[in-house]
């Protein structure tokens, strides 16, 4: 009974056609896991509800998002007995995935998509732990994945499907004409069904009121958003668009790492009938945008935001939004100020590091001037940024990072004398395979095995650490000096700020009366 009511979104009458794995992050058999919450697995949902729709009895095990051990998730896997048991696969938990692989009994067929799986294939399909690996999806799954278990034997004819002959040993690829593969390969994001929360053990959820909110609700004075900055909102995660055109080195999303995906965004017609969806069916009033890039293109925002003020958005709804600092800063007042009357909360963006010399080899088209600049006109309009850098990047020096790190103070410092807010996540730099900075340090000499070699870095003192706790599913390292700063103090910095930042987030005394 244990089992079943760790799998979200099945019937559990019928048998399972497939179940959906999100491998956790690191073995919490061996260590529990200390972070309250994960972000949902909102593509596994997508291709999960496809399937569903197409009649399919499938489901979704969150090992990340219920702190499961490996031996316990295969466990689960097993005693379901699944057709298909399939698999996201990311850089630094592929060794977890390949684990649970492992102990899946003979008779599950296995299933792989995901970043890593379409950077590293082959390296996949050799991985004598994947002995039960009977697809390798290269690219948007919901399609190819439904036809799958629709019948194994045709994925001759399914584009980007990759497998290995077990007799022969040799690598074969499904085959399509040009025009099913591009319906295949980049399906109609306006014509997929919006996702069963049902499959998201932790989407929606009741998030805790913040000062954010409570600065939200004075300015802008209505009574639900008072009520929301008592009590908490309702909130839910949202992908509004597909793909990105920039190619930060750093990124897995980068354009040149997926060069077959087109870049494609939602209709506001279909975003907002999915926001009202999820406000009827579960009270959502705040909703988050985690796609690569939904405030990325001017046009597109100028189109989102007519459409989103012709059905009075912000009188009802607050959202958050990831957003492209280069594209923010070129906005007009009026623009910036449309977006909060549409009801923009919060932007989440990469500024990176303080250092212009290394954003310019990250490729990343900014400066730290222009990082404050566009920070001053969103803070002073109530707009809180949650700012994410990266610590440790190949070539920064000691200078490198004093310069982000005076960056963050003055972004706080601007944040003091403001209306809105700004949080500030750090992170020890990671390569990724597929990047642009990969084939560097490939280039450069460096072991791929050792690039790939993620390691969970306990910066919570086995969880004694509040400030570092929320953090617990971040801390991945590959163990690698990058640049002239030592590890030791990558990581020291890197703590530094965050308990700075944890600091900054707890209420005065005056907020909290």
């Amino acid at each position: 009974m244990r089992h079943l009511a760790l799998i979200s979104g099945a019937d559990p009458t019928r048998q399972l056609d497939a179940l959906f794995i999100n491998a956790p992050l690191r073995d919490y058999g061996l260590r529990p896991r200390t972070n309250d919450y994960t972000l949902p697995v909102l593509g596994m949902a997508y291709i999960a509800t496809y399937a569903q729709n197409a009649g399919f009895n499938v489901g979704v095990l969150d090992a990340e998002a219920h702190g499961l051990g490996i031996k316990e998730t295969a466990e689960i896997v097993n005693g379901l007995t699944p057709r298909w048991a399939a698999m996201n696969l990311l850089a630094p938990t592929y060794a977890m995935s390949a684990r649970i692989a492992e102990n899946l009994a003979p008779d599950i067929a296995l299933m792989v998509g995901g970043h890593h799986a379409k950077a590293m294939p082959d390296r996949i399909l050799n991985d004598p732990r994947m002995k039960n690996l009977r697809a390798l999806v290269l690219g948007e799954g919901e399609l190819r994945v439904a036809a799958l278990l629709e019948d194994e034997q045709r994925r001759r004819e399914l584009p980007g499907v990759i497998w290995r002959d077990p007799i022969l040993g040799t690598r074969a690829t499904g085959i399509a004409d040009a025009k099913t593969s591009a319906l295949m390969l980049g399906p109609d994001i306006n014509t997929l069904p919006y996702v069963n929360r049902a499959f998201l053990p932790q989407d929606p959820y009741q998030a805790a009121p913040t000062a954010t909110d409570q600065r939200i609700a004075q300015a802008r004075g209505r009574d639900w958003l008072a009520a929301a900055a008592r009590d908490g909102h309702m909130e839910a995660n949202i992908v509004g668009s597909r793909g990105c055109p920039y190619n930060c080195t750093f990124c897995g999303a980068a354009w040149s790492a997926n060069q077959d995906v087109k870049i494609r965004v939602r209709s506001p017609q279909d975003i907002i009938g999915e926001l009202d969806q999820l406000h009827d069916e579960y009270g959502v009033t705040c909703f988050r945008f985690v796609d690569d890039l939904f405030l990325g293109v001017r046009d597109v925002i100028h189109e989102h935001m007519k459409a989103f003020a012709a059905s009075r958005i912000g009188d009802r709804y607050v959202w958050d939004a990831t957003g492209r600092i280069n594209v923010l800063d070129r906005l007009s007042n009026r623009d910036l100020d449309v977006l909060v009357h549409n009801g923009l909360r919060e932007v989440a963006l990469g500024i990176e590091s303080g250092s212009d010399a290394i954003l310019k080899a990250m490729d990343k088209r900014i400066n730290a001037d222009m990082t404050e600049r566009i920070a001053r006109r969103l803070l002073s309009r109530g707009i809180g940024v949650k700012g994410y850098f990266i610590l440790g990047f190949p070539g920064e020096t000691r200078a490198d990072l004093d310069a982000t790190v005076r960056h963050i103070r003055n972004l706080w410092d601007i944040a003091d004398h403001s209306t809105g807010d700004i949080r500030a996540s750090v992170f020890e730099f990671r390569p990724y395979p597929g990047t642009p900075v990969w084939t560097t340090l490939t280039d450069a000499g460096h072991d791929p095995d050792k690039l790939l070699a993620y390691g969970d870095v306990d910066l919570t003192g086995d969880g004694a650490d509040e400030s570092m706790r929320q953090r617990d599913e971040f801390n991945f390292s590959v163990g690698i000096q990058f640049g002239e700063v030592p590890l030791e103090d990558i990581r020291s910095t890197l703590g530094m700020l965050t308990r700075e930042q944890y600091e900054r987030n707890q209420p005065t005394t005056e907020a909290a009366a």
